[in-house]
């Protein structure tokens, strides 16, 4: 069985594999996509709360997981497709963020 990080490079491959545009608007692409995605959870959040009169409870908490996670891979995959690791970044990052948040240091 694949790993997360493995399935992530593997579909990072795979987009690259079919792509008809170069590396840099591959990235542009990616990128965009990402915020595709992030407005489907914004939807998902929307629908969960009825905040939408016309469509009123129109998603529950796992639509709102299931397109949180479609981010989540959306943005380790633009990760990837810049040419890095995107475990290393990711972990690299998430400590960098352990060290501002969990100790009281001022900031995002």
């Amino acid at each position: 069985m694949e790993t997360s990080w493995e399935i992530i490079n593997s579909l990072t491959q795979r987009l690259n594999s079919l792509s008809k545009v170069p590396p840099e608007q591959a990235i542009l692409g990616q990128a965009l996509k990402l915020c595709e995605e992030a407005g489907e959870v914004a939807e998902a959040v929307i629908g969960m709360l009825g905040m939408n009169p016309r469509k009123g409870l129109s998603h529950n908490v796992d639509d709102v997981r299931a397109e949180a996670c479609d981010a989540a891979v959306t943005a380790l995959i633009l990760i990837a497709r810049t040419g890095a690791d995107p475990r290393a970044v990711f972990e690299k990052h998430l400590q960098l963020l352990a060290g501002r948040s969990l100790t009281g240091e001022a900031g995002t």
